[in-house]
């Protein structure tokens, strides 16, 4: 059972950590992403959410960072992987599930995954896949929905055990 000190505590624990990569052609604009992370030490943090566009993090994760003369945290390695993946799922809206966001979630509820929504413009979900689900399964069902007119998916980090399930 969690209580008000230890939630507090984690709060002010609870840091913002930037990521910089090239934009994609034809995705989105932005070269920054902002991840929550709880700081671990004086230049490294463990990141709390999953990354809609940040490839090679995933929930879990440690990172090293240094802070710019406003303040600003950037990441500049990854210190060590949690084994968590990050799939990114994005709902055909002219297919069984619409655009809905929840009805992806609820695809995947039985596996334990959680994960984020990006916004209701572009209802892309972010999963964080544990590093103990049973990652056949997940692709499995990844494979069906993409070609059963689902959603189209993507991994932007996937450990070992991921890409040889």
């Amino acid at each position: 059972m969690r209580n008000a000190t230890t939630e507090l505590a984690a709060e002010a624990n609870r840091i913002k950590v930037w990521f910089r990569f090239v934009p994609r052609e034809g995705w989105f604009p932005q070269n920054t992403e902002g991840l929550w992370a709880a700081q671990v030490s004086l230049d490294t943090a463990q990141i709390t959410n999953a990354a809609f566009l940040q490839d090679g993090v995933a929930e879990g994760d440690v990172v090293r960072f240094e802070t710019d003369a406003d303040g600003v945290r950037w990441a500049v390695g990854r210190v060590s992987a949690s084994g968590n993946c990050t799939v990114r799922v994005v709902p055909i809206p002219s297919g069984p599930l619409g655009r809905s966001p929840q009805a992806v979630h609820a695809r995947f509820e039985s596996f334990g995954i959680g994960g984020e929504v990006f916004s209701a413009d572009f209802p892309m979900v972010a999963l964080t896949v544990p590093a103990d689900a049973d990652y056949s399964a997940i692709k499995a069902l990844l494979h069906c929905g993409e070609t059963d007119g689902w959603w189209h998916y993507e991994v932007g980090c996937g450990s070992d055990a991921w890409w040889s399930a």
